[in-house]
C-alpha cells in the first residue's frame, strides 16, 4: 500500500470495477498511472466486461492529482514529458475503451484528479466532492487535462476553474457545469444510485453501447497526439525554479 495499488474486479454481470489508491490522498505517481491505463485497456477489451466503474479507495479524497515527490524529482524536459504523459495515457485509455466508463467520486479532486472525472463518460459524486485546478499557482498549468475538461464543461467554466487555482468549487457547481451528472448526500446513497444506473445498462446491447461511446467521443481522434504535446509543455514548465520552490513548500506542509 505504501506505493499505492490498482485492482480490477469483474462481477458475474460484467461490471468491471477499477479501484486505485495511494496513501498520499490517492495521488498518482507514474507507476500508478501506468497501471491504471493498463487496467482500463484490459477491462475494456475483456469480452466479459460490459461497463467499467472507475473509483478510488477510502472515504475522503477522490484524487490529489500528480505526485509532488515525482514533480520535484524531474530534472530535464524528457523526464517531465514522460511523467505528464502518464495522465495522457489514462485519459486516452478511457477515450478509446469500447466500454463506457462510469466515474465514482467520493471527495475532493485536485489537478489530474479533476481530469479523471472529466474523462469519464458519466460521473457520480457525493456532496463532499469539490474540485480545484491548482496548477497555475505552482507556475505550471492544466495542459494535459485541458482537452478533457473543455470537452465536458466548456471553455468558460474551464477558464473559471483554471484561473482560480486556490479555490475549491463544490459539487453543485460541478453538477451545473456538467463535470458530474449525479450528486448524492452520502457514499451509500451514491453507490445505490450507481447500481440503479448501471444495472439496466448491463443488459443492453453491447454493440449499441460501443457505438454510442464512439459517438460521444467523436472529434477527439487527434488526442492520441495532442495530449502528449500538452504533456511536453507541462514537463518543461515543471523545471522552472519558481515551480520547484513552490512544490517544495507545498510538500512540507
Amino acid at each position: 500500500m505504501e506505493l499505492g495499488f490498482v485492482k480490477t474486479d469483474i462481477n458475474a454481470d460484467g461490471l468491471a470495477v477499477i479501484t486505485f489508491g495511494h496513501p498520499a490522498h490517492n495521488s498518482l505517481p507514474s507507476e500508478l498511472l501506468n497501471q491504471l491505463s493498463k487496467h482500463i485497456h484490459s477491462a475494456g477489451n475483456d469480452s466479459h466486461t460490459r461497463l467499467i466503474v472507475l473509483q478510488s479507495a477510502g472515504e475522503k479524497t477522490f484524487c490529489a492529482g500528480a505526485s509532488f515527490d515525482e514533480l520535484l524529482a524531474i530534472t530535464d524536459e524528457e523526464m517531465g514529458s514522460v511523467f505528464f504523459s502518464g495522465f495522457a495515457d489514462v485519459i486516452n485509455a478511457i477515450r478509446i475503451s469500447p466500454k463506457l466508463v462510469i466515474g465514482r467520486a467520493q471527495g475532493k479532486a485536485v489537478g489530474g484528479g479533476v481530469g479523471l472525472m472529466a474523462a469519464c463518460d458519466y460521473c457520480f459524486a457525493t456532496e463532499h466532492v469539490a474540485v480545484k485546478l491548482s496548477e497555475v499557482s505552482i507556475h505550471i498549468g492544466p495542459f494535459v487535462i485541458a482537452p478533457a475538461l473543455e470537452r465536458k464543461i466548456g471553455i468558460s467554466a474551464f477558464t473559471q476553474l483554471s484561473l482560480n487555482p486556490t479555490r475549491f468549487f463544490d459539487a453543485h457547481w460541478a453538477l451545473q457545469q456538467g463535470l458530474i451528472h449525479s450528486v448524492q448526500p452520502t457514499i451509500a446513497e451514491m453507490d445505490l444510485a450507481i447500481q440503479e444506473f448501471c444495472d439496466p445498462l448491463l443488459t443492453k446491447n453491447a454493440e449499441a453501447l460501443a457505438a454510442l461511446k464512439q459517438t460521444l467521443w467523436r472529434g477527439t481522434e487527434h488526442w492520441s497526439e495532442l495530449l502528449y504535446k500538452q504533456a511536453a509543455i507541462s514537463g518543461r514548465l515543471a523545471l522552472s525554479p519558481e515551480a520547484k520552490r513552490l512544490l517544495g513548500e507545498l510538500r512540507r506542509k
